[in-house]
């Protein structure tokens, strides 16, 4: 994976660790149609990320994977 992929991959589950946000808004703010930044697929396919339906409609998280993903990178950057 490039490492600007990593870079933003991280931006990305950072950003979610702060807590669930609306799936709208983090569609708004992470799709894209470049082939080379595949960050929402990357981290969706690799179970970093979640979407759940609830009362307040879709939000999407991070999984402990995720969590656990986002911290060994952090540990790694230290």
């Amino acid at each position: 994976m490039p490492k600007a992929n990593v870079a933003l991959l991280i931006d990305l589950l950072t950003w979610l660790a702060a807590g669930n946000r609306p799936c709208g808004e983090v569609m708004e703010a992470w799709r894209s149609s470049c082939p080379r930044l595949t960050i929402w697929e990357d981290a969706l396919a690799a179970g970093w990320i979640r979407r759940r339906s609830g009362i307040d409609g879709a939000q999407i998280g991070l999984t402990e994977e995720g969590r656990a993903w986002l911290a060994a990178q952090q540990a790694r950057a230290a």
